[in-house]
């Protein structure tokens, strides 16, 4: 299983970015798909999780963020606007075989993408 996450970048506080990550070699339909993000100095956590029939998110990120997926063309996205300074970290998709927020029960990690928001 490959999962490749791209779409970050710089963006001022109140912008927007929309990061993707597309999967491969199993069937992307059936797993939950997540969202970390790392900052500096701290641990990894939970940004958001899309499962099918339903999707949860960090209060951090609430009605700020948006989760979605693609299952046609095997991808995961997530919208993100309002973005403040503290949203600022490197962001991970994940694949797992069940909806949890804990990093360590996914499976599969993708390389992860730098986000970077200016004040």
């Amino acid at each position: 299983v490959q999962l490749q996450a791209f779409g970050g970048g710089l963006v001022q506080a109140g912008g927007s970015l929309r990061l993707s990550c597309a999967a491969s070699g199993r069937t992307f339909r059936s797993y939950t798909m997540g969202w970390f993000r790392q900052a500096p100095g701290k641990e990894r956590e939970f940004v958001a999780a899309n499962w099918g029939a339903g999707s949860s998110y960090a209060d951090s990120v609430k009605d700020r963020f948006a989760i979605s997926r693609d299952n046609a063309k095997n991808t995961v996205y997530l919208q993100m606007n309002s973005l403040k300074p503290e949203d600022t970290a490197v962001y991970y998709c994940a694949s797992g075989s069940y909806y949890t927020r804990v990093p360590s029960q996914y499976d599969y990690w993708g390389q992860g993408t730098q986000v970077t928001v200016s004040s």
